[in-house]
């Protein structure tokens, strides 16, 4: 039984003034994974390109450990986009082998009378062939698990973004401008851990 789920995340984010420009920060695809998500998880494939493991994600009795490759690209305006390349699944080899992800995003920023603010948006898309013992649940609770799923794991994407790049967007243009914090040091973000 081949099925497919779907989910779609929206964010709007104000950004507070700081003298070196969002538009600037952005232009950094590296540094913006690296700041979103645990360095451990992530590996660099050079330019543009990055493999982000994630943390096992549970489907009904199923654990799931997905391994995507990420494309993410930056305009000189500021723009960012991002889709998925490759995505392989650990645990389940006849769910890797029947499996398809098709992840796109993009965020942007836009001026309002206040300001700036980072305008984004992520579809993510997932085709599988349930396996046996999947295959008999009834079809209207494996597309609500799925559909939940992927939800969720958008949703945890937006709040990390919402709290995490606006951290570090300021912490890159104290140290970008030479400004300590009170105790001399640099701020440093925090890293967040997607699929968590």
């Amino acid at each position: 039984m081949y099925l497919n789920f779907s989910a779609t995340q929206t964010v709007a984010l104000d950004v507070p003034t700081q003298p070196t420009p969002i538009q600037h920060y952005l232009r950094q695809p590296k540094r913006l994974v690296y700041a979103l998500t645990d360095p451990s998880r992530v590996e660099f494939l050079g330019e543009n390109s990055f493999r982000l493991k994630m943390r096992p994600l549970n489907f009904l009795m199923v654990s799931l450990q997905p391994v995507v490759d990420l494309e993410v690209k930056t305009r000189a305006d500021g723009r960012l986009t991002l889709r998925s390349l490759d995505c392989e699944i650990r645990g389940v080899d006849y769910i890797n082998r029947r499996f398809r992800l098709d992840l796109a995003g993009h965020l942007r920023p836009q001026k309002t009378e206040q300001g700036i603010r980072l305008i984004g948006l992520a579809d993510l898309r997932v085709g599988v062939d349930m396996p046996p013992p999947l295959s008999l649940t009834p079809m209207p609770i494996l597309e609500a698990t799925g559909n939940g799923l992927l939800k969720s794991v958008l949703l945890t994407i937006k709040q990390r973004l919402m709290n995490q790049l606006i951290f570090d967007y300021k912490s890159w243009a104290q140290e970008a401008e030479g400004i300590p914090l009170e105790d001399g040091n640099f701020p440093m973000a925090e890293p967040l851990y997607l699929g968590s």
